[in-house]
């Protein structure tokens, strides 16, 4: 009488073993490339009127008062994608001259250190730009 080996359940072990290993390799490099979200955020301020620039570092999630404006950075990151990051940057700005008790922002979305004008703050006498963010 002939013995046959089950080869089936062996190769669904290896079939398994590979998948297993694909997936944490996959889980590995895709945690790589998540943003790191960092402690403060690094602007400079242009003042049109005078052509005064001023560099201020913001704590995440605290309002700064600057002169007529309140800026609050409620996130700020960096990516590891290559060999140059992206830095962005969630930015709530607010003009203290309006009284109006909606507190409207005049600038309430992300801004790109590489490329400023991809989400302009639109100001009459500021210029904001984000140029690094860190722990």
């Amino acid at each position: 009488m002939l013995q046959t080996k089950n080869t089936l359940l062996g190769k669904a072990k290896i079939y398994i073993l590979i998948l297993f290993i694909y997936h944490f390799l996959t889980i590995k490099s895709l945690s790589e490339n998540h943003l790191q979200s960092e402690n403060f955020a690094v602007l400079t301020i242009l003042d049109k009127v005078n052509s005064q620039s001023d560099i201020v570092e913001i704590e995440v999630g605290k309002e700064y008062k600057f002169k007529n404006l309140s800026i609050n950075i409620l996130k700020c990151n960096n990516s590891k994608f290559d060999d140059d990051p992206e830095v962005t940057a969630y930015m709530q700005v607010r003009d203290t001259v309006y009284k109006d008790e909606n507190k409207v922002y005049i600038f309430n979305d992300w801004t790109f250190a590489s490329s400023p004008s991809i989400r302009p703050f639109d100001h009459p006498v500021y210029d904001i730009w984000l140029k690094k963010c860190y722990s």
